[in-house]
This record gives C-alpha cells, sequence and structure tokens, in this order.
C-alpha cells in the first residue's frame, strides 16, 4: 500500500479539494480529521468536528483513542487500497497519524499550494477566520446522521484542477457539506509555553537525571514544537540509554496531553552530579 499526504495550514481549503487531489493521484481512500472516506461515503471514524473542544478534535484528528484507531485499521485492513490519501496540517501530523493507524510512512507529500492559489487559499482561511466554517467532504446525507453541530449545509460545486493530467477533465463535480464545529463557538484556547516547558521537565526526570532547564521553540508554519532540555545526568551510568527513553517519554508526554506535534526533543548534559 503506497501512502500519500496532503498538507497544508488550517483552514487553507484541503478538505474542500480532497476528492479532486485523491482522483488525481488515483487514491481510493482519504483520511481526513479522523473520518476514513471513499468516494462519496464516510466507512469508518469519529469526526474531529464533532469534538466539543479545539484539544479533543486534534486528539480526534491524531487517531489518539485506540478503539476509534482500531476500526479504521479493521477497514483499511478489510479494503487494502493500493493507495490511501492522508489530510493533514504538516509533515509530522501525516507521519504520526499514519504510524498511528499502521500503515507505512507518506512516499509524497502534496502542498496545498500546488493545488489551489494563494487567493484561494486566501479566500478560504477568511471564510475559516470569519465565519467558523468547516468542509466535510462527502454528501451532507453522510454526515447528518454523525454529526450534531449546530450548522450543515450543503455544497456543491465544480472543483478547478491547478495542473491536471493529460486526458482527465479540468474540472470535477463534488457535493460536500458545510458545517460549523461546537468547538468554534466556545471561543479559543492556549496553551502558554510556560505549561510546556513544565511539562517536558516533569517527564525528563527520573533516577538518573535531574534539575532540567527546557526552551520551547514553536515553528511558525506547522506549530511543531521543538524541546531543548539542559540536565543534571548522575554519574557511573549508561547515559544513552537513560537519555534516549526519556526523549520517547516527553514526546509522547506532551503530544498526548496537549495534542501538539513535537518535532524534536533535544537532550544536552550540563552537568554531572557525584
Amino acid at each position: 500500500m503506497e501512502v500519500i499526504a496532503f498538507i497544508g495550514p488550517s483552514g487553507s481549503g484541503k478538505s474542500h479539494r480532497a476528492q479532486a487531489v485523491a482522483y488525481d493521484y488515483q487514491a481510493e481512500l482519504i483520511i481526513d480529521d479522523g473520518l476514513l472516506i471513499k468516494g462519496s461515503r464516510i466507512l469508518a471514524g469519529i469526526s474531529a468536528k464533532e469534538q466539543p473542544t479545539r484539544l479533543g478534535a486534534i486528539k480526534t484528528a491524531l487517531f489518539s483513542d485506540p478503539h476509534h484507531a482500531d476500526e479504521v485499521k479493521a477497514q483499511i485492513k478489510a479494503l487494502a487500497p493500493s493507495r490511501l490519501l492522508i489530510i493533514s496540517t504538516s509533515r509530522e501530523m501525516a507521519c504520526r497519524i499514519a504510524k498511528r493507524l499502521e500503515l507505512p510512512p507518506p512516499s509524497l507529500f502534496i502542498d496545498i499550494t500546488e493545488v489551489a492559489t494563494p487567493d484561494e487559499i486566501a479566500r478560504a482561511q477568511q471564510i475559516r477566520r470569519q465565519l467558523g466554517k468547516h468542509v466535510i467532504p462527502v454528501p451532507t446525507v453522510e454526515v447528518k446522521s454523525r454529526f450534531r453541530g449546530n450548522f450543515i449545509e450543503p455544497l456543491k460545486t465544480f472543483l478547478r484542477r491547478r495542473y491536471a493530467p493529460p486526458g482527465r477533465p479540468k474540472t470535477l463535480w463534488v457535493e460536500q457539506t458545510l458545517v460549523r464545529p461546537t468547538f468554534n463557538l466556545l471561543g479559543h484556547f492556549y496553551i502558554s509555553e510556560k505549561v510546556i516547558e513544565q511539562l517536558a521537565a516533569y517527564l525528563v526526570r527520573d533516577g538518573v537525571i535531574s534539575h532540567p532547564k527546557v526552551q520551547v521553540d514553536v515553528e511558525n508554519i506547522s506549530g511543531s514544537l521543538t524541546l531543548t532540555i539542559e540536565v543534571t545526568a548522575r554519574y557511573g551510568v549508561p547515559w544513552r540509554s537513560y537519555l534516549e527513553a526519556a526523549q520517547a517519554r516527553v514526546k509522547e508526554g506532551v503530544e498526548n496531553m496537549t495534542g501538539l506535534t513535537v518535532k524534536a526533543v533535544n537532550i544536552i548534559v550540563r552537568q554531572v552530579l557525584l
């Protein structure tokens, strides 16, 4: 099975163009915001847009719940597609989704800028900011039985494909659904960098590693985190195994508790405890 990823910032129109990208690249299945989609049908999963909070939506999109992930994995295994499309906000997120669903890492990354003009992306982001509307790339009849939001509206459109392959139509007729998730009605939340520092400092400690000082760097485009942690390590033990375990512990803990993507955990031993 080949996995390809369609990436771009939140609200840039990825879900709106998902069917066209899947058609162009002959992907039989689409994974979008916690749902497994084939053509115009939802086969399995839970929509992140059903969640009451934005943090819950992120965790759903990442398949953090094992039961949710197992349901989608079973359907993928039963269908055995030759190619599958993952929609995500970053390369790191696409790789995390593939890993959670026990899929091969993406072999190709398609950026939203390759299939949409700057004006189209800006217009999609403006609609997201001002109206809080999200697209689910299936007809409304598939959504109504699942979605509990306050706004559901059918969207029928011709998608103009910027790079249509020879012999294929330059437009594609699709039926989709506009929704306004509950978390859009409840305002925004923010996770302070100080909280992430405290969480990472707590997670990195064990019997060998102590006195951590954490620096958090946030990537502007993807929002992923790079954590640099200076520590004191006890003398006389094999540091490598302890530091590698600490890296994994910090990455998993921060991602599970915040829903954010941790790109790297760099641990530097600055002092030795004798």
